[in-house]
């Protein structure tokens, strides 16, 4: 479904080129759900941003559906990423708009017409239960409903494939469940393939099949999660050991004497 081969994307940098993303290649088969993890700056959203060429690899091939992104003419992209959503960290609602406006807003830009739109919209925004918040605005929203909109913005194009860019990191512990679990949901109802951004290992645990643990713009280590289960599996990198882990630890300096 999703084949990334041999891609790099180089920034240029104060002292000479960055490598934001060092000769990665993943393959994410379709229905499948896909976890990508790593620490702040590991080069997993610059990732993410290949698949549909919001961030342009500058060596590789990435190939959706057996289509090379890279070898399509600027409409022609534009008419494939109608079947590539994505779930963005901050929903990026504009609150002049209700939800439902804000979900019919790129069929619109798309060019589909005002009665489907709308339809399509109201089919989307009842896949994550908003029918009822169709006429509310962002401001009258939880944190986990507004992205559930940006869910339902995403779905109203009915894409193949969804990627989710931290879609938990701006939401509370109980709303990052729900959230979750209408990632699931749709990966399971709608066969939509999934490749989720996280630095959250409870995240990927809960919902992906597979993960890649990114570090220093590199994959450096994949397995199934289901593995997780198996006794005795210890990841074989130092990273992936820790995320594992999943706890927190503080070294606490000792107890000042109290007068």
């Amino acid at each position: 479904m999703i084949d990334i081969q041999d891609v790099s994307v180089t920034f240029a940098g104060p002292d000479g080129p960055l490598a934001a993303v060092d000769s990665v290649s993943l393959h994410v088969p379709e229905g499948s759900i896909q976890g990508i993890i790593g620490f702040s700056g590991a080069g997993k959203s610059t990732l993410l941003r290949t698949i549909n060429l919001l961030e342009r690899p500058t060596r590789g091939r990435v190939v959706v559906d057996g289509t090379d992104l890279l070898s399509l003419t600027d409409q022609q992209l534009r008419t494939t990423r109608h079947n590539i959503g994505m779930v963005f960290q901050h929903f990026n609602l504009l609150n002049n708009l209700t939800a439902q406006q804000n979900v019919e807003l790129s069929l619109k830009f798309a060019g589909v017409g005002t009665v489907e739109r709308r339809r399509r919209a109201a089919e989307a925004l009842d896949i994550v239960d908003l029918a009822d918040k169709a006429k509310s605005y962002p401001a009258s929203l939880s944190g986990g409903q507004k992205q559930r909109v940006g869910i339902a913005r995403a779905l109203a194009s009915r894409p193949r494939v969804l990627l989710c860019d931290e879609p938990t990191s701006a939401v509370d512990p109980r709303t990052t469940a729900s959230v979750l679990q209408y990632l699931s949901d749709v990966n399971a109802q709608l066969g939509i393939t999934l490749v989720i951004v996280t630095h959250e290992m409870n995240v990927i645990k809960a919902i992906a099949d597979n993960v890649a643990v990114m570090e220093a713009g590199r994959v450096v280590e994949r397995f199934d999660l289901a593995e997780l289960d198996r006794p005795g599996f210890v990841p074989t990198t130092e990273i992936g050991r820790y995320l594992i882990a999943d706890d927190i630890r503080l070294d606490r300096a000792p107890e000042r004497s109290r007068a």
